[in-house]
Parts: C-alpha cells; sequence; structure tokens
C-alpha cells in the first residue's frame, strides 16, 4: 500500500458517518435551548450593571 492509500484510510475513517448523520440530536436541541437561555437571562442584567457602571 502506497502512502496515499494509507492517508486516505487514515482521514476517510470517519466520514461515512458523517455524511449520513444531519440531523440535530435531542441532546444538540437541549444544549443550544440552554445556551440561549442563559444568554437571555443574564442580558438584561449586564447591561443594568454597565449603566450602573458607566
Amino acid at each position: 500500500m502506497n502512502s496515499q492509500n494509507e492517508m486516505a484510510s487514515y482521514f476517510g475513517a470517519g466520514q461515512e458517518q458523517l455524511s449520513t448523520e444531519q440531523s440535530f440530536t435531542t441532546e444538540d436541541v437541549l444544549w443550544a435551548v440552554g445556551i440561549w437561555s442563559v444568554i437571555l437571562t443574564l442580558s438584561p442584567v449586564i447591561v443594568f450593571y454597565m449603566l450602573m457602571v458607566a
């Protein structure tokens, strides 16, 4: 086997799973909702703090 085939075997090993699975999982959705809830909850607090300090 030449070096090009060896490189292809290393880099092509995980591409089959990535190409077949394109949808978001429940864990991805919950993570995104959690991050946005923290951002939207803390943004008024941060704005109020900046107004009081500035």
